[in-house]
């Protein structure tokens, strides 16, 4: 509800008048102030009087992109500097890894995440404590690669996952829990070759890069169901027609489709009939795509070599989000520049410019360089 006003001349301006008499005078110099907000002119105004524009400079500003170059220029000192101060860490991460990987005779040692090498330390120095109390129990994990993650269990491929939030009666638990993993990891083998045969050979994959991150447990549930529905819909491949083609199995997704790198993503939930319509008609682009993608990665190594050895790079890598193509393309244009602050730096290629903590250097894959874009 709203109360209706009376004219102003008929209000009482009393209580007003002794306010006054008690206030201060600095209200009455804010209230003068200019507003806090600027005026909004229209264009016009300023293309009339020959005033600047503010706007204008701003979106001038946002239309200069970041090259390379300018970036190393602001970025590289404090990258070097990170990159000293790292050094000795980086030594005892090194020592660590091929200490613990030779007394469990592991096949090799990874993190899921880009924690900083302290972080990494940290946690091989607990993974070496426990293999000094149970050193038995972890030698369980004889020929597996240990990977440091989220959660802890066994990955879809087999390798051994330890939560790093996880206390090492949890992974201690996990150690011993490794024979009836590894009788899993045989069923779901055979399960995939099953899948294989009903599809006419197709190699049934699980790519680490391009997948959700899946249990064991999780990807065998999944591989099960697609191989009772494959069982059930009876539909017929030429026994090894297809052998030498790949496909991955996606539970968030409806209809197949090839991916650029030759292989089929299947989903796990897709009509069968469709299933062997699409995989005939798209095998011989399947095949083209993989021999493609092998031709691809000689390129792409041979890039990576040529850049680290023209940059005096101590390391050159790819997150796994960047594919081959954008590597390639990368590392070409790369390859034409002449940037000394790379010499002896980590050089990661990623979708972004940062300088992480121990003094990687990332950079986008599709880095601009030269004139400002504008």
């Amino acid at each position: 509800m709203f109360c209706h006003l009376r004219p102003m001349r008929s209000l009482s301006v009393e209580h007003i008048q002794s306010l006054n008499t008690n206030m201060h005078t600095q209200p009455l110099k804010e209230a003068k102030r200019m507003p806090d907000r600027p005026i909004k002119w229209d264009k016009s105004y300023y293309s009339f009087t020959g005033f600047k524009d503010p706007d204008e400079d701003l979106e001038q500003v946002s239309r200069v992109e970041t090259t390379l170059t300018s970036w190393l220029d602001n970025n590289g000192k404090s990258a070097v500097k990170k990159l000293k101060n790292s050094l000795p860490l980086r030594k005892e991460l090194d020592r660590l890894k091929d200490e613990l990987s030779h007394q469990l005779q592991l096949s090799d040692i990874r993190w899921q995440r880009s924690w900083g090498i302290a972080h990494r330390c940290s946690q091989l120095h607990s993974l070496s404590r426990l293999a000094q109390q149970n050193l038995e129990t972890l030698k369980k994990a004889k020929g597996c690669t240990i990977i440091f993650t989220d959660r802890s269990g066994m990955s879809a491929v087999g390798h051994v996952m330890l939560g790093t939030m996880d206390v090492h009666h949890h992974w201690t638990k996990l150690f011993e829990r490794l024979p009836s993993y590894f009788d899993l990891q045989r069923r779901l083998m055979i399960l995939e070759d099953q899948i294989s045969y009903l599809l006419g050979g197709i190699q049934v994959v699980y790519i680490e890069e391009l997948q959700p991150v899946l249990t064991l447990e999780e990807y065998y549930s999944l591989l099960d169901v697609f191989y009772n529905r494959l069982l059930k819909s009876r539909i017929l491949f030429h026994p090894r027609s297809l052998r030498g083609l790949q496909m991955i199995l996606n539970s968030d997704r409806y209809a197949p489709s090839l991916h650029e790198l030759g292989h089929f993503n299947i989903p796990t939930l897709c009509d069968p009939a469709n299933l062997q319509w699409f995989i005939l008609t798209k095998a011989q682009q399947a095949r083209e795509n993989m021999k493609r993608k092998e031709e691809l990665k000689v390129i792409e190594n041979e890039l990576i070599q040529a850049s680290t050895k023209k940059f005096s790079l101590e390391k050159l890598y790819k997150e796994p989000s960047i594919s081959s193509i954008q590597m390639v393309d990368c590392c070409k244009r790369l390859l034409e520049q002449s940037l000394p602050y790379l010499h002896g730096m980590h050089l990661c290629i990623s979708h972004f410019y940062s300088v992480m903590q121990d003094g990687d250097l990332c950079i986008p894959w599709n880095w601009k360089n030269g004139e400002a874009i504008k």
